[in-house]
């Protein structure tokens, strides 16, 4: 409850109010104590007078029963004892339901949460997928390669790609950013299937949480109360605690520096809190203790619960300057020493032994100590926790139906949609390389069948130079042939006519010389009378002729 300006959180025996001064809320606290000693109704009681005065609060709900917040609780013989013990129907009190938004990574129980691989980052995502050291560093450098390269990581189909894209293209960006060992590679993308089958599919994707959503009143003013359902995801702490981590980180990096404010401009209650920090590497708890040490200057205060204060690293135990111990108990020496430390970590009231009474504490009771207007932590009182004004318990699945359909920003974050990122780039850029190789393909069997086309019109016009070279000099060996058998046919001619004209000169020669030759010896005898005439003539023809052909020959 809200009374004088600061939340009235409990009341010693003597009914002194027992205070938390709203100007210090943002110095962070610590909520512990053992199952079933109150700490739920603590939590109640805190995020109702948060709400009240305007400030917005995010709560994990991690046993289902803090989504009655959204309804009034009722009276009960239990409830007004209690009010009558505390005078609460003096101060106020009275049954009333809180601005209640409920929220699941999962989609089932309340509206889709989600984010995206990007904004995780590499630190977180690395613990999540549990991966080595040196993987871890590969990660790191596949973030920086996608940035410079503008690759848009929402998804886990992006990581992928980007992953496929990097280790295909390994050898081009060994020079810049180093060595990546292609079996590192293909073991994160392991780890990224096996994040999607764990929910990381569902979880990594848009629209991603707009923190801004979270940072409202409503019309009465009241600050809206966030409810992530943990029922299912505290099943995996790796991503349970991891995603709580992000919601701190993304506030620590978004918000402004405001100082000191007069009340929180928001306060997160982050319920079994040892997840956050079981198995988390040493530069993560470095991370984490930062962001709690300076988170408060964004006006942000953080609340862990837990059941032992030894779950909490000292680092970050020691930010914590509002504390509400509820009881603890002692069943071993360990047990024992850890109650010890509890103890001590208080400042010391001398009314009462604090290590014995943290062991004898009943349901609803606590030592707690709040810091003081000087910013000192106050002296340890022992106090009785405040009853809610909400209903206690769990809501139905009707109920919670009508409150997660009936939100107005179930229709902003309902439906997951797919954006054009990393997957659909490299996917496209892709198909551009493989039309390119087919057109390069193409192109080169195109020139080949252009060559091999060339190659043989070469080889054809080279048959028919050669057939026309054949077929020329055929003929002009025809030719030589006819020509020469002309010549020769010619020459058989001549010599034929040279014969028969040397036999008509011989015959008319010798028939000419013989003509003479007769005339001459008969000329020569023809004082012998008609026999020497006759004699004459034939010896002087046969002489002619003789002489004739001998010269002929010559």
């Amino acid at each position: 409850m809200v009374t004088d300006g600061k939340i009235w959180v409990a009341s010693k025996e003597n009914n002194e109010h027992v205070c938390l001064i709203p100007k210090l809320a943002n110095r962070h606290g610590i909520i512990a104590g053992a199952t079933g000693t109150g700490k739920t109704v603590t939590l109640r009681v805190l995020a109702e007078s948060f709400s009240d005065m305007g400030v917005p609060v995010f709560m994990a709900d991690v046993k289902g029963d803090l989504a009655s917040l959204a309804d009034a609780g009722a009276d009960s013989d239990d409830m007004k004892k209690r009010i009558e013990r505390f005078g609460l129907s003096d101060a106020g009190f009275s049954y009333k339901a809180y601005p209640v938004t409920l929220w699941d990574i999962f989609g089932s129980k309340g509206i889709p949460l989600r984010t995206t691989i990007s904004e995780m980052g590499p630190l977180l995502l690395s613990r999540l997928m549990e991966l080595s050291d040196v993987q871890a560093d590969i990660l790191t450098v596949v973030f920086k390669i996608a940035d410079d390269q503008n690759l848009l990581i929402y998804d886990t189909k992006d990581l992928k790609a980007v992953l496929n894209y990097i280790a295909e293209n390994n050898k081009d960006f060994e020079a810049e950013y180093g060595k990546m060992s292609p079996q590192s590679i293909t073991a994160i993308v392991r780890a990224v299937v096996a994040l999607e089958t764990a929910g990381g599919e569902a979880f990594f994707s848009e629209p991603a949480l707009d923190l801004a959503d979270w940072l409202a009143t409503d019309e009465n003013g009241r600050g809206r109360i966030q409810i992530l359902d943990a029922q299912s995801l505290v099943s995996n702490s790796k991503m349970y605690s991891t995603f709580l981590l992000w919601l701190l980180s993304e506030l620590f990096e978004r918000l402004p520096e405001v100082g000191d404010l007069d009340k929180p401009k928001m306060v997160f209650f982050f319920d079994e809190a040892h997840l956050l920090f079981n198995d988390a590497p040493k530069v993560l708890l470095e991370k984490i203790e930062q962001v709690v040490k300076l988170i408060r200057s964004k006006g942000v205060g953080v609340y862990f619960c837990t059941q032992n204060p030894r779950d909490i690293p000292d680092g970050v135990l020691a930010q914590l300057g509002n504390r509400i111990q509820h009881a603890l108990h002692a069943y071993t020496p360990a047990d024992q020493k850890s109650v010890k430390a509890a103890a001590d970590s208080f400042r010391v009231n001398p009314e009462f032994d604090t290590f014995e009474t943290l062991q004898a504490l009943g349901t609803g009771e606590a030592v707690v100590s709040f810091l003081q207007e000087d910013g000192t932590p106050g002296i340890c009182e022992k106090v009785s926790i405040l009853p809610p004004q909400s209903k206690l318990g769990a809501i139905d699945d009707a109920r919670r139906g009508l409150l997660i359909n009936g939100n107005l920003l179930y229709s902003k974050y309902a439906q997951a949609v797919d954006p054009d990122s990393a997957y659909e780039f490299l996917m496209r850029m892709g198909l551009e390389k493989e039309a390119e190789e087919e057109k390069a393909k193409a192109e080169a069997e195109e020139a080949k069948a252009a060559e091999v086309e060339a190659k043989e019109q070469e080889k054809a016009e080279l048959a028919a130079q050669k057939q026309a070279e054949k077929e020329t000099l055929a003929a002009q060996k025809a030719e030589e042939k006819a020509a020469l058998a002309a010549q020769k046919a010619a020459e058989k001619q001549a010599a034929a006519d040279a014969r028969r004209n040397k036999q008509v000169v011989k015959s008319v020669g010798n028939s000419i010389v013989g003509t003479l030759g007769r005339e001459a010896g008969r000329s020569a005898l023809s004082g012998m009378g008609g026999i020497g005439r006759k004699v004459g003539a034939n010896a002087g023809a046969s002489i002619a002729r003789g002489l004739f052909s001998t010269l002929f020959k010559l």
